[in-house]
């Protein structure tokens, strides 16, 4: 038997699932046990390479996330918010590592990941590329050093088919800059401003969502002062640095104590 670890994906037929299915087989570090789809899916019951179109890989899709995830040592999960909370409680069960990439969860789904977390590691981020990370520091450091007369505004853009907004990563950096000021986002957050809605208030943090097209995924945070602005941006042009970001926390993950973690744990980012 491999003495690689086990990988399951979550939502094999998506672009995300796709995507690690592919980097998965051709790692040289971890191997496929699993692709898992909802059930009544068509691809269920076929090879996953066979029905992605491509070479057969030797592993069926399945609707039995319980006997998957048994067989694994991580979970990569790139679905929905539903579906994420779900497959955490059976990830506990079975202490396999959780690797979240679904965005959009909710106050209590978070209080659920965290239950789950008390009994297998959880990495979650809303966004898992090295340069998304770092711009997550940039943005840290820089609203700690400027007071609350520069104006932080966060502006995203992702393709059409983008279910949530603002993004994961824009929320990421909306709290990246609120921490480092001493308060919480949900408090000073203003998002989607429409109509006459009179000026803008001091120390607030601003978000805005463009959608369109096939864009991968673009992150503008503007400190704008009286006279100067500073604008600190990342843009990705392949989801591919999602995927190996991924693959890297749930590699980073084997053998960690239970516990919520983030890509800045996977990439020895934390401060402190």
């Amino acid at each position: 038997m491999s003495e690689l670890p086990g990988i399951v994906v979550t939502g094999a037929s998506g672009r995300m699932g796709r995507m690690l299915v592919r980097l998965v087989v051709e790692s040289a570090e971890a191997r496929l046990v699993a692709a898992l789809e909802r059930p009544g899916h068509d691809w269920i019951g076929q090879d996953v390479g066979t029905a992605m179109g491509e070479a057969p890989v030797g592993v069926a899709v399945t609707d039995d996330a319980v006997e998957a995830f048994a067989r694994a040592q991580a979970v990569i999960d790139f679905t929905a918010p539903a579906a994420t909370v779900a497959f955490a409680g059976l990830a506990a069960q079975a202490r396999a590592v959780h690797v979240i990439g679904t965005t959009g969860l909710s106050e209590d789904d978070l209080r659920r990941l965290a239950a789950a977390a008390r009994h297998a590691p959880i990495v979650r981020a809303g966004n898992m590329s090295l340069g998304v990370n770092l711009l997550v520091q940039l943005t840290r450091q820089v609203a700690a050093a400027l007071d609350e007369d520069w104006d932080v505004e966060i502006v995203e853009a992702h393709h059409r088919m983008k279910a949530d907004a603002p993004s994961g990563t824009a929320l990421m950096l909306g709290e990246a800059a609120a921490e480092a000021r001493g308060v919480v986002l949900s408090d000073v957050a203003d998002r989607g401003r429409d109509g006459i809605t009179g000026a803008r208030n001091r120390g607030h943090v601003g978000f805005s969502a463009i959608r369109g097209g096939d864009i991968v995924g673009e992150h503008d945070v503007i400190f704008a002062g009286a006279g100067e602005r500073i604008v600190l941006r990342h843009v990705a042009t392949d989801r591919a640095v999602f995927a190996r970001g991924a693959l890297k926390a749930a590699l980073w993950g084997q053998d960690r104590k239970p516990g919520e973690y983030d890509m800045l744990d996977v990439l020895g980012l934390r401060d402190g």
